[in-house]
């Protein structure tokens, strides 16, 4: 079982990305689909997933900018990131799991990861 996450870059604030984590190996089509980033010496935090239903969880910090979505006929799931902020560069990794709802933010909740894609936001 394989994700793989692509579509970082550099962009300059106010810009947009959109990052793809494409999933071999198995199904997710009844994972939660989530993306969690890094940034230069923090913690790895949550950022967005998606439900089998299609419903969303979005972090504060990116509500009304980034938009999560899936594709289960590709296995893939995606976040369209705009209005990007110096703030948002960091690695963007892409999980999948099975948790239950009030436990969706936290990473032990997920058990696939990819290797993360790096976005990088110039000001």
């Amino acid at each position: 079982v394989q994700l793989q996450a692509f579509g970082g870059g550099l962009v300059q604030a106010g810009g947009s990305l959109r990052l793809s984590c494409a999933g071999s190996g198995r199904t997710f089509s009844r994972h939660y689909m989530g993306w969690f980033r890094q940034a230069p010496e923090k913690e790895r935090e949550f950022v967005a997933t998606i439900n089998p239903g299609r419903a969303t969880i979005y972090a504060d910090s990116v509500k009304g900018r980034f938009t999560i979505s899936r594709d289960n006929a590709k296995n893939t799931w995606y976040l369209q990131m705009h209005s990007l902020k110096p703030e948002d560069t960091a690695v963007y990794c892409c999980a999948a799991g099975q948790p239950i709802l009030s436990q969706s933010r936290q990473e032990s909740s997920y058990s696939y990861w990819g290797q993360g894609t790096l976005v990088t936001v110039s000001s």
